[in-house]
């Protein structure tokens, strides 16, 4: 058999652990390997009639082309933030631009087109991992009939359906730290410190990184803070710390009461604009509210650099051993997951069931704005 795998969307440590993980298990099977390149943009931008842009957007994947790819973060095989049923005009590649097919809303429908190029590759099953977004182009493959199997991936560990994926523990790992070292620059100054963190939907890695790295406050995407509460709480927290600075953690996902989701730019092949920038504009509300000199910086992309943490290395090589299990009990139209703190699988369609958010009754403190951790007996590790 020849199975393909992909790779979309942002990039997170634990990819290349997981890309190598079905490979070698693959390859235990006797089967090929074909890694597409830029993930769902390999296969739209691949003309079935140009041997050279197969060769540009395909690797032959064996033992030596993933030797050494675990010890890395990032995706070795490139990726891209493509939906191939929604392409605009200017996405559209040269070859394809006379094709017939079905439009909406000025955008172009080239499902067809991929299906033609995997069957221009021979590949008879293809294992795609992704977040929601990228998982929600497999679903459309599944309701075409083509065999997938889809991994989860995304430091914002929200992909509904399952308690875990790809690059949520390293996310952690790195925010946490980078907030204890910015402590240095705080208390030298004597200043209030806001560090904004990736999270657009979910807030779970702001919540869980201001809660090990104890922080003053955190502010997560799923509560609306008032500025002017959060500013008398921070001045007690300056008050209360000897070292005279407090630390504020903030997804850019979050919104001032009365305010809107701080975006910019066109919006991208899945309908979302460019996050970013909510850090600077809290900094300057809270230098106006208390007078207190101010400090902030967006961690964000660091969040997602250099190699995956030990536990995102086990379940990107887990996940990639069941993927490879269900291939070869013939499953397909699956989904790896976590679930309860055991490794499981869901239909690929749970995985477009809505967004998956913070529990903040359970876990998050809305008054005081807050991690909100109590009783965790009988929870799982990451407390889903």
């Amino acid at each position: 058999m020849r199975i393909g795998i992909l790779t979309g969307g942002g990039d997170v440590p634990g990819l290349n652990p997981c890309i190598k993980g079905v490979v070698n298990r693959a390859l235990d099977a006797d089967w090929e390997v074909v890694g597409i390149r830029r993930g769902w943009g390999g296969l739209l931008r691949m003309n079935p009639d140009d041997p050279r842009t197969l060769a540009e957007h395909t690797l032959k994947l064996d033992r030596v082309a993933v030797r050494t790819i675990d010890r890395t973060g990032g995706t070795f095989l490139h990726t891209s933030r493509t939906n191939p049923q929604s392409v605009k005009a200017k996405d559209v590649p040269p070859f394809l631009k006379d094709a017939k097919v079905p439009e909406k809303d000025g955008k172009k429908d080239f499902t067809a087109h991929v299906l033609r190029n995997l069957e221009r590759l021979g590949i008879e099953r293809l294992v795609a991992i992704g977040g929601d977004d990228t998982l929600s182009y497999a679903v459309r493959l599944d309701k075409e009939s083509f065999p997938v199997i889809a991994i989860p991936k995304t430091m914002d560990n929200d992909v509904y359906g399952t308690d875990y994926c790809i690059g949520f523990s390293t996310s952690v790992t790195r925010s946490s730290g980078f907030i204890n070292q910015l402590r240095t620059c705080a208390g030298s100054h004597e200043r209030i410190f806001v560090a904004e963190l990736f999270g657009r939907n979910s807030g779970e890695s702001a919540l869980f990184a201001g809660y090990l790295g104890c922080a003053d406050r955190t502010l997560i995407c799923e509560v609306p803070f008032d500025v002017g509460r959060l500013a008398e709480m921070v001045q007690r927290d300056v008050a209360a710390n000897p070292s005279g600075y407090a630390i504020i953690v903030v997804s850019e996902g979050a919104i001032m009461e009365g305010g809107s989701i701080v975006e910019r730019g066109e919006t991208d092949a899945y309908g979302h604009r460019k996050l970013g920038g909510i850090g600077q504009i809290l900094a300057s509300e809270l230098k106006k509210l208390t007078g207190n000199d101010m400090m902030s910086e967006q961690i964000t992309y660091l969040m997602r650099s250099g190699p995956p943490d030990p536990l995102d290395l086990m379940v990107g090589f887990n996940f990639a051993n069941l993927a490879v299990d269900l291939l070869e009990a013939g499953q397909k139209g699956r989904m790896v997951a976590l679930r309860g703190g055991r490794y499981a699988h869901i239909p690929v369609q749970e995985a477009a069931g809505g967004i998956k958010r913070v529990d903040v009754d359970r876990l998050y403190d809305k008054e005081n704005y807050r991690p909100k951790i109590r009783s965790v007996e009988g929870l799982p590790m990451f407390l889903n």
